[in-house]
C-alpha cells in the first residue's frame, strides 16, 4: 500500500509540474513573439516617421538612384536593426515589386509578394504585422515627383531571433521541469512520511481489531485532518473496546440471570412435585399430613407467581412500558400507612419500630402504589433480616426541593463487599437466609427501578454486624408525565 500510494503522489507531483511548465513555457513563448512583433513594427514607424530619412530617400527617388537610397538605408541601419542575417532591407519596383537593391547583395534577391507590398504598391505606408505570422515586415513607399512609379522600401525579419529565444525559453522550462522532478520526488516522500504513516498505521490497527485486538492506538503527531483522523480513530477503538466490555458484561448477566431464574423456578417446582408425588403415591397418609402438604405446594405456588409477577415487573422497566399513574399525594400519609400495616409483624419480631416524621411534610407528585411498594420492601427487609428484639427507625423530612425517607435497622448488615450488588436482580446477601424468609432477591432491583423512573435516588450504607440505613431521595416535583 505504501508503494502504491508513493507512486501515485509521485506521478500527481509530476503530472501537475508538467502541467504548470507547459502553460508557463506557452504563455512565455506567446510573450515573447507579442514583445517582439511589438517592439519591431515600433521600431520601424519611428525610424519612418524621420523626416530626413524620408526626404534624402525622396530626392535620391526623384534621381532614379537606387544605389544612393541603398546608401542612404544603410546608415540607417543601426536604428532599423538590419543584421544582414535576420532582417534585411530591399528596395523595389513601386509598380511590379522587382528587386533593384537589397542589404544582402550575395544572396537570392527574389522574395515573395506579401500584403504589406501590394499595401505599399497601392501607395500606402505598411507599418503592421500578425504576430502569428512567420515573418514581420513592413513596406513604405516613396514616390517619385512629377512621374508616376516610384519605389518600395521593404524591410523583412525571419523571427530567427525570436525562435532562438523560445528555444533557450524551452530549454530553461525543461530543466526546471528535470529539477521540479527531483524536488517532487523529495517532496513526495516527506508528504507520504506524513500522511501515508498515520494511514498505515490505522490500516495495521484495522487489522488488529479485525483480529479482536482494541489495544493498539495510533500515534497523534499533528493537529491536522490526518490528526483529528488518526485521533478519531483512537476515540472509536475505544468505544468498540468499551461496547464489547459492556456486552460481554451484559452477556454475563443474562447468562446468571437465566441460571438464577432456572434455580429460583426449580426449587418450587421439586418441592410441588414431591409433596404432589408423596400425596398421589401415599394411599394411607394420614390427613393431618395431606394437609400439610397441600399448605406447602401452595406456598411453594405462591413463591412461583411472584417471581413470575416481579419478573414481569422489571422487564416492563426495561421495554419502557411501565407505566405510571402520576398524581399529587401525600407523602405522610402513605408512611403512616404503611408503618401501621406492618407494625403487627414488627411486634411479633419485638422489635422497637418507630416512626419519625418531619413536621407538615409536602405533597410530593409521583405514583402513589408503587412508592408505597417501594417503603414496604425495605422495611419488610429491614424487619426480616434484623435480629428479634432490634430496633428499627423510619424517618422523613424534605430538603433542597427533595423528600427524603431513611428506614434504619440495626439488623445483621452487609459486607462492604457485596454493598455495590445489593440492586442486582437475585443478588442476596445471605441466600439461605433470604429463601428462609421468602425472598425473591429481586425486591430491592423493582424498588431501583421505580425510585428511578420517579426521577429520585436510592442508596445503601450499612456495617456488617451493625445495621443498614436505605435512603430514598425523591423530586417533590416529580417528573414530567412524557419522561
Amino acid at each position: 500500500m505504501s508503494r502504491s500510494l508513493n507512486l501515485k503522489l509521485i506521478f500527481i507531483m509530476l503530472l501537475i509540474i508538467v502541467l504548470l511548465m507547459t502553460v508557463v513555457l506557452a504563455f512565455l513563448i506567446r510573450g515573447v513573439q507579442d514583445f517582439h512583433t511589438a517592439q519591431f513594427y515600433s521600431q520601424m514607424e519611428s525610424v519612418f516617421t524621420k523626416t530626413e530619412l524620408v526626404s534624402e530617400l525622396r530626392l535620391a527617388a526623384d534621381e532614379g538612384d537606387v544605389a544612393r537610397m541603398n546608401g542612404i538605408l544603410s546608415v540607417f541601419s543601426g536604428e532599423l536593426g538590419i543584421d544582414r542575417i535576420n532582417r534585411n532591407f530591399y528596395i523595389l519596383d513601386g509598380m511590379t515589386g522587382e528587386v533593384l537593391e537589397t542589404s544582402e547583395p550575395d544572396k537570392n534577391t527574389r522574395i515573395n509578394i506579401t500584403l504589406n507590398i501590394l499595401q505599399a504598391i497601392r501607395g500606402e505606408n505598411a507599418l503592421k504585422g500578425n504576430s502569428r505570422a512567420e515573418y514581420m515586415d513592413v513596406a513604405i513607399p516613396i514616390a517619385r515627383s512629377g512621374e508616376n512609379g516610384g519605389f518600395v522600401v521593404y524591410i523583412i525579419d525571419n523571427k530567427q531571433t525570436v525562435q532562438s529565444l523560445n528555444d533557450e525559453i524551452f530549454s530553461l522550462i525543461l530543466e526546471a521541469v528535470i529539477i521540479g522532478f527531483a524536488i517532487s520526488i523529495g517532496i513526495t516522500l516527506i508528504i507520504s512520511k506524513t500522511l501515508i504513516s498515520p494511514i498505515q498505521g490505522m490500516t495495521k490497527a484495522a487489522e488488529a481489531m479485525a483480529d479482536g485486538d482494541f489495544s493498539r492506538k495510533i500515534r497523534v503527531e499533528s493537529g491536522d485532518e490526518i490528526g483529528i483522523l488518526a485521533k478519531t480513530f483512537n476515540d472509536m477503538a475505544m468505544q468498540i473496546e468499551t461496547m464489547l466490555e459492556e456486552l460481554k458484561k451484559a452477556e454475563k448477566l443474562r447468562r446468571e440471570f437465566v441460571a438464577n431464574v432456572s434455580h429460583e423456578l426449580r426449587t418450587p417446582l421439586t418441592s410441588i412435585r414431591t409433596y404432589a408425588e408423596t400425596i398421589s403415591d401415599s394411599r394411607d397418609i394420614p390427613q393431618e399430613t395431606e394437609e400439610e402438604f397441600l399448605r406447602v405446594i401452595i406456598n411453594e405456588s405462591d413463591r412461583m407467581a411472584k417471581i413470575v409477577q416481579d419478573l414481569l415487573e422489571l422487564s416492563r422497566f426495561d421495554s419502557g412500558n411501565s407505566n405510571m399513574t402520576v398524581e399529587e399525594f401525600s407523602i405522610e400519609q402513605s408512611l403512616r400507612d404503611v408503618h401501621a400495616a406492618i407494625a403487627l409483624e414488627a411486634r411479633r419480631r419485638n422489635h422497637v419500630f418507630y416512626l419519625e416524621l418531619e413536621w407538615k411534610l409536602p405533597n410530593i407528585m409521583g405514583d402513589r402504589a408503587r412508592i408505597e411498594q417501594v417503603l414496604m420492601n425495605i422495611i419488610s427487609n429491614a424487619i426480616k433480616y434484623t435480629p428479634d428484639g432490634g430496633t428499627i427507625t423510619i424517618s422523613s423530612g424534605s430538603l433542597d426541593g427533595n423528600i427524603w425517607v431513611s428506614v434504619e435497622d440495626t439488623g445483621i448488615g452487609i459486607p462492604q463487599e457485596d454493598l455495590g450488588r445489593v440492586f442486582d436482580r437475585f443478588y442476596r446477601v445471605e441466600k439461605a437466609r433470604s429463601r428462609e424468609a421468602g425472598g425473591t432477591g429481586l425486591g430491592l432491583s423493582i424498588a431501583k427501578e421505580i425510585v428511578t423512573g420517579h426521577g429520585g435516588e436510592l442508596t445503601v450504607e450499612s456495617t456488617h454486624g451493625v445495621g443498614t440505613t436505605v435512603t430514598m431521595t425523591l423530586p417533590i416535583e416529580g417528573v414530567s408525565r412524557g419522561d
